[in-house]
């Protein structure tokens, strides 16, 4: 028989020690595996010149709230490590690393067994905190690509450098995509981008910056009757995975914006449909592509933080109308790989949930976990820190709190 525990919560990003605060403000002992050998979270998969893209203000952790000058700055990777490491130890978390859970299962007397690379493990609850980034989306036509190119996923990219000389096809403009693409054209490589329906935004909206209005209406939004970015408000399941907005933290923190980075010389291109003997066919919807962009934002979060400071009474100066763009790439549909001399590709393709570790019957045809509130059900098995948990910021270190709180009440409670 292995060490037992009340609570054993898997992983130590922001959701797993946001959690342990809150555990050991009601007294409930517990334990907190992580796999990896250190402490940082995801974020130390990140590239070498990555950048948080919510501002300082979003940094706010349960009994550890941010307290610097600069409210609308950005920390790089290094000082995001060094936060979450900063944290654990503030709030002495019961934090084991280099344990990876390989099996879940329900144990036959109650309770969960916990099968890991360091041995068994009973506990009474289980909280899992394993995070929105689990495995890199990579789409099956990496396998039509010639085998001279080179192929990552934003997940191994780390700097210019790593990719050889050439031209780079970044597919996806989410916000890594964005960000690296960015990055390589600064660094004078030639970038072709195949643009994804990700929506525009502006860095800084009615006087503050973006991210504060989306916490602010996340959290405080269903008070005033304004629940347009919590989960009631979901069009579908499938929203539950809809993109963050084009945003970036680099340079002081800046909106990305497609048409602008098509001006500066990189080459959009439509949807990457098909690779067929070094040919590539993107879709030719790109000027549909990119009104949509454009739009979404007024449609849907910008009308939802309107809604909010409306009913909240909160005095905040209108934001001006973005001027009209109407600026079209000439860039073909179909792209020659030699020809363009493109030598790398650059999967900007997300990430997707991996919950086959639980050896029960938790998550629905979408591959996200049956739950209310985090509470799954399975009794005495709980999820925090996925996007849309509750609201749409709920993986975020600004966000998490309030999902980890609501599930550490309920394990504490009778």
């Amino acid at each position: 028989m292995g060490p037992t525990h009340d609570t054993v919560i898997i992983g130590a990003g922001q959701a797993g020690l946001a959690t342990s605060y809150w555990l050991t403000q009601l007294g409930v002992e517990h334990q907190i595996l992580e796999r990896r050998d250190s402490l940082g979270g995801a974020f130390q998969d990140r590239w070498d010149s990555f950048y948080m893209n919510t501002p300082n203000l979003a940094l706010d952790l349960p009994g550890m709230p941010y307290d610097g000058d600069d409210r609308n700055a950005f920390i790089s990777r290094a000082a995001v490590v060094n936060l979450f490491r900063r944290y654990a130890e503030l709030i002495s978390a019961p934090v084991r690393t280099g344990v990876d859970v390989t099996r879940l299962t329900a144990a036959p007397d109650g309770g969960f067994d916990l099968e890991t690379s360091t041995g068994s493990i009973w506990a009474r609850n289980v909280v899992l905190a394993t995070g929105a980034y689990q495995v890199p989306k990579v789409p099956a036509l990496t396998a039509k690509l010639p085998a001279g190119v080179t192929q990552l996923h934003t997940h191994d990219y780390r700097n210019p450098e790593q990719l050889p000389q050439g031209a780079v096809l970044v597919v996806g403009t989410g916000q890594s995509g964005g960000q690296i693409a960015e990055e390589l054209h600064a660094a004078g490589r030639e970038v072709h981008i195949a643009v994804s329906i990700v929506p525009e935004a502006p860095r800084r909206y009615r006087g503050q910056d973006l991210i504060y209005w989306m916490l602010e209406t996340g959290k405080h939004g269903p008070e005033y009757g304004v629940n347009a970015l919590t989960t009631k408000a979901l069009p579908s399941p499938a929203a539950r995975f809809a993109p963050n907005p084009l945003l970036s933290g680099t340079d002081g923190g800046h909106a990305i914006h497609l048409r602008e980075l098509g001006r500066r010389g990189m080459h959009l291109h439509g949807h990457l449909e098909t690779i067929d003997d070094g040919d590539i066919t993107f879709s030719d919807d790109l000027p549909d592509r990119l009104a949509t962009v454009e739009s979404i934002f007024a449609q849907r979060s910008g009308k939802a933080i309107d809604a909010y400071i409306a009913a909240a009474g909160i005095d905040a100066p209108k934001q001006p109308p973005t001027p009209p763009d109407n600026w079209l790439p000439l860039d073909q549909a179909v792209l020659n790989l030699v020809d363009a001399d493109i030598t790398s590709v650059l999967w900007a393709t997300g990430f997707k949930l991996d919950f086959r570790f639980v050896d029960m019957p938790l998550v629905d045809e979408w591959g996200y976990p049956k739950h209310t509130r985090g509470v799954t059900g399975i009794p005495g098995l709980y999820v925090v820190g996925l996007p849309w948990l509750t609201r749409h910021y709920s993986a975020i270190v600004g966000g998490v709190g309030l999902d980890a709180r609501y599930v550490a009440e309920r394990i504490s409670g009778p």
